[in-house]
């Protein structure tokens, strides 16, 4: 029985496939001057490579198997906190850093129309709408542009490292943009000028990855 329990216990550790950081298609000072390179250094080689290696660590001492993060997020509810936190960090940090771009890239044509149809306003007034609900989360946490029932887009925040693909989240959705709004995102560059930092990020999103994020949300 000793020895069946072993072959098991051996089993499961060679199934927990080790999550990795993405690899940034941009150096550190690609997005300047609107974020700062220093900033993109300790944002990325100091707290996304801690969340991916607590998340790991943190899986090793579970039962539990997964092999994306996606379904990870969406069985949330059954893992540990010490899971919960980290792979919530890995996961909206994994996105945030895909979805910027030096110079950002241009939206096109179709879903900047579907962005202005689905909030029934300007481009302009969408972001807007995205800052008010940025402004609204107090401390640390995101904001979100999501995907959900065949396409509805829509704007959410939450708090700390939870994001709305968790099965948690008052209303599950597939986030397609996520801004980070922990003070280490920005507070190098713009000390409390919470607002100046949102207004700046557009200036680097990645738009035909949202784009592509959004498509894939409707497979």
């Amino acid at each position: 029985m000793i020895e069946e329990i072993d072959t098991i216990a051996v089993y499961k550790k060679n199934l927990n496939m080790k999550f990795e950081m993405i690899q940034l298609s941009y150096p550190f000072s690609g997005l300047e001057p609107h974020i700062d390179e220093e900033t993109m250094r300790i944002h990325y080689s100091k707290h996304y490579k801690a969340y991916t290696e607590k998340l790991n660590e943190e899986l090793s001492k579970s039962d539990s198997v997964y092999y994306d993060i996606e379904s990870l997020m969406g069985n949330i509810s059954n893992l540990s906190p010490g899971i919960r936190n980290n792979g919530g960090g890995y996961y909206n940090h994994s996105l945030f850093f895909s979805c910027l771009s030096p110079g950002g890239t241009k939206i096109s044509s179709s879903f900047l129309q579907k962005i202005e149809n689905q909030f029934s306003c300007s481009f302009g007034d969408f972001k807007e709408k995205f800052k008010k609900e940025s402004m609204g989360r107090f401390g640390s946490g995101w904001t979100w542009l999501c995907s959900s029932d065949g396409g509805k887009l829509s704007i959410c925040s939450t708090p700390n490292q939870d994001n709305p693909l968790m099965n948690i989240a008052s209303a599950t959705s597939v986030p397609i943009l996520g801004l980070d709004l922990w003070e280490h995102s920005y507070y190098l560059k713009y000390k409390n000028q919470r607002d100046s930092y949102i207004d700046n990020f557009w200036e680097v999103v990645n738009w035909e990855e949202v784009e592509s994020r959004y498509n894939l949300s409707l497979v």
